[in-house]
């Protein structure tokens, strides 16, 4: 019903009918719906002498008057502003006068205002720790996920939604992982299939410390990477969609023994070969590389991914500035790093690099850089470093080359290297 007034000749019209001078564009009203000359007294035509009238005031010269029945079936075509002038205008006056019309009105009108434009249907990643937020704000578990499991519980269920909204053909999209090895960058290509294969093995040593089934059964390995090596080549054929499932019940289960063991789990320890992590650590490390590889897998099959929420990117990015100390140390001992120069005993300040890593989730930390014992402090800071909060965990990755990141630096460009190769350093397959 859109267009200007026009005029024309109707091919219906009986013969020595009045011709009007304008007309409503659109569908034209069936024979009854058009009001006829004045001297018809039909059913759908009360004389104005009655005091009936159902049609609103007269029209202007010229514009043929409507009917009752014809006002009222283009109240849908108003309530969603797609009359034309002329209409809008009869239909605005006819509601002045019929109060079943005006509340039908009203009624359109507020369904018109439920009417959204179009929009991304992916859920929010945050939705599902909303939701949980709000229910047991309403009624708490009786027994809850320790707060040290909640970030690889949320990383978990955001890859499970990635994974249950792909399709069977994307199980087997390459995939290249990345990480540093040997002062550079290594690449090992693999599918969709391969990286929950290998994610799957890797949460098997934590199940092993929990005195759960390992996936690799009873002596496998447990450096993470003769694992997912181990698992590659057994694998034929290759991997499928058919460790979804698998994968998924053993994140549940390790949620669910953490939840009932009580305080005491989360200084167990977990070897993860030639090095130890306490269980919340350990379980705060999966949930990194969860975030990691899903992202590898979104950017295989151009799915949108976004980073941890911001209490749970804070805390893995805190578990790397801790293990920063460490992983400097034995770069020292391999000579890829230069000398430390003002040894203190344990609990010590001493020589330290400012950390400031900027945007959600970021926060401050001082890297000792002469002792892992150390105690980091601004006074004694030699230097300072700054990166993006992304940025920093895509270096401890291995995504992004020390040599590439985008850093604000300040002070002794030689700790500021040694660090930055340190966090690099922590990455593997």
């Amino acid at each position: 019903m859109t267009g200007p007034l026009d005029g024309g000749s109707r091919g219906d019209r009986d013969p020595g009918e009045p011709t009007p001078s304008l007309r409503i564009p659109g569908p034209r009203p069936a024979g009854d719906d058009l009001d006829p000359p004045e001297a018809d007294t039909g059913p759908d035509r009360a004389p104005e002498a009655e005091g009936v009238r159902g049609s609103g005031p007269a029209p202007g010269p010229g514009i043929p008057r409507l009917t009752h029945k014809v006002l009222k079936s283009l109240l849908g075509a108003w309530a969603l502003s797609a009359c034309s002038a002329a209409e809008t205008g009869l239909v605005e006056d006819h509601l002045t006068e019929c109060a079943p019309c005006a509340e039908e009105a009203l009624r359109l009108r507020d369904a018109v205002g439920l009417l959204h434009a179009e929009g991304n249907l992916d859920l929010d990643p945050l939705l599902r720790s909303r939701v949980l937020e709000d229910c047991l704000g309403r009624r708490p578990a009786r027994v809850p996920v320790p707060g040290w499991a909640a970030p690889y519980d949320a990383e978990t269920a955001r890859l499970d939604a990635l994974l249950r909204d792909i399709g069977p053909q994307d199980w087997h999209a390459p995939v290249r992982l990345q990480w540093f090895q040997h002062e550079r960058a290594a690449f090992r290509r693999t599918t969709v299939a391969g990286v929950m294969g290998h994610l799957m093995t890797v949460d098997g040593v934590v199940a092993a410390a929990l005195g759960l089934d390992d996936p690799l059964g009873h002596g496998a390995p447990a450096d993470p990477t003769d694992r997912t090596e181990n698992f590659w080549r057994a694998a034929t054929p290759p991997p499928t969609r058919a460790l979804h499932e698998p994968w998924r019940e053993l994140n549940h289960t390790l949620i669910r023994t953490v939840s009932f063991a009580g305080r005491g789990v989360a200084e167990l320890s977990v070897t993860y070969g030639e090095f130890a992590l306490p269980l919340r650590d350990a379980l705060l490390e999966r949930a990194f590389e969860c975030w990691i590889h899903g992202t590898d897998i979104a950017e295989a099959v151009a799915y949108p991914y976004k980073p941890p929420s911001g209490p749970h990117l804070h805390a893995m990015i805190d578990l790397g500035a801790r293990l920063l100390p460490g992983a400097l140390a034995l770069r020292r001992r391999a000579g890829l790093a230069g000398p430390a120069r003002h040894l203190v005993t344990a609990g010590s300040p001493g020589r330290s690099l400012h950390l400031l890593v900027e945007g959600l989730g970021g926060g401050d930390w001082y890297i000792p850089l002469d002792s892992p014992a150390a105690l980091g402090c601004p006074e004694l800071s030699v230097g300072e470093v700054a990166l993006d909060a992304v940025e920093f965990c895509q270096v401890v990755a291995g995504r992004v080359s020390p040599e590439d990141a985008a850093a604000g630096q300040d002070g002794d460009r030689e700790a500021i290297r040694d660090v930055l190769f340190a966090a690099a350093a922590m990455s593997r397959l």
